[in-house]
């Protein structure tokens, strides 16, 4: 399933806010992918533990997180009183933290870890309810109060989503429990703080800031840092770039361009910098523009596939951001399903937008820190 969406609608208390995230992938993804991912975890199962690194910097916190084949990254947090486990994709293109509850009906909340607040003797309820509208999915709930750890960090009375309805196999067969929102918090649960913000708040961490390194190999495992950087994962220097409109981590584009030709964003354009959605994703014309440049045709499921033998000699994609070009081989927006079939990552925006959306197709190929304190973003390509 790729891991994309259209729109989210939270309801809070008796008030309905239209906020738009990118989330949730096609189902005709998660149908294809279902088996290989079955497959993958009875091979490999989830164990990740912060000890598989080196605290290279005292002061920055480091969580692991799993690369499930590219879909998506899911880490470890515990929420209560004594401590209840659960993995979670840290999101950046939105702001909460919801995970499933005990009071859930639904069949995806049989298949996953889920808090019981009953257990909890930090726990507080409100009253408060929560829906979230994904693409292929809702999840509806209650908002409470908790102590929530990430590695080493405890963030007391955090506000947290406890889902009693999730809707769709998306949530079913995902192989993470819920969502942790890393954006700005005006786009939060209604009167909540979120959990970075919160790591601020309550001086856990030195610096406001957070960076991502996602791997897609085994040289080095994926992780997420708050507090601070570490170079080891990346090369040369950060070249930062402002955030244009705080909510979701949106930038300016300059362009994108191949083969040395503009061909798309050709005045500019807007993009939201996401780590929870594993393509790229633009306006529908200009995705036409670059689908039609590497030849990919369009298949029943409505993907777009090229000849797996061309792969090596179709062009970078170029991203020009602040007036720096950031290139994207065909070896990464190509996704191989086997010897014969190679799928597209660009995919149209289904809503009417034309902000862009750089998932993890792109951040595979940079570090990435997201820097609170001077609301701006920084990228430097990965250590491979």
């Amino acid at each position: 399933m790729k891991w994309i969406g259209v729109l989210s609608l939270v309801a809070l208390s008796e008030c309905l806010v239209t906020i738009p995230l990118i989330k949730i992938k096609s189902m005709r993804e998660n149908l294809r992918r279902r088996d290989l991912l079955k497959d993958f975890l009875e091979k490999h199962p989830y164990r990740l533990s912060s000890k598989f690194y080196k605290q290279s910097n005292s002061e920055v916190t480091y969580e692991p997180m799993r690369n499930y084949l590219d879909l998506y990254y899911v880490g470890n947090i515990s929420i209560g009183t004594p401590p209840q486990e659960f993995k979670v994709i840290f999101d950046t293109g939105s702001a909460d933290l919801w995970v499933p509850s005990t009071y859930c009906s639904s069949k995806a909340c049989t298949t996953h870890n889920v808090f019981d607040p009953r257990l909890s003797s930090t726990f507080r309820s409100t009253r408060q309810r929560i829906r979230l509208i994904y693409g292929s999915g809702i999840m509806s709930g209650f908002l409470g109060y908790d102590n929530v750890q990430i590695g080493s960090l405890v963030v007391v009375s955090q506000a947290f989503g406890l889902s009693q309805k999730e809707s769709n196999k998306s949530f079913e067969n995902g192989t993470f429990d819920g969502i942790l929102g890393l954006a700005y918090p005006n786009i939060a649960f209604r009167g909540s703080t979120p959990i970075f913000d919160n790591l601020w708040k309550q001086g856990l961490i030195s610096q406001n800031i957070f960076a991502f390194y996602l791997s897609s190999n085994n040289k080095k495992r994926s992780v997420v840092l708050f507090g601070g950087v570490d170079p080891s994962y990346y090369k040369g220097d950060l070249k930062w770039v402002p955030v244009t409109q705080r909510g979701f981590w949106q930038i300016s584009m300059d362009s994108i361009s191949m083969n040395g030709k503009i061909i798309a964003c050709k005045s500019g354009c807007q993009a939201i910098v996401d780590t929870g959605t594993s393509l790229v994703i633009g306006p529908n014309d200009p995705i036409l523009e670059i689908l039609k440049t590497i030849n990919a045709q369009p298949i029943s499921s409505g993907e777009y596939i090229v000849n797996c033998s061309s792969v090596d000699t179709l062009p970078d994609t170029i991203f020009t951001i602040n007036g720096i070009k950031y290139p994207v081989p065909a070896s990464a927006y190509i996704q191989k399903y086997n010897s014969d079939i190679c799928y597209s990552n660009f995919e149209g925006m289904v809503a009417n937008s034309d902000v862009w959306i750089l998932g993890d197709v792109f951040l595979r190929m940079y570090f990435t820190v997201f820097d609170r304190a001077n609301d701006r973003i920084g990228l430097a390509p990965v250590v491979i």
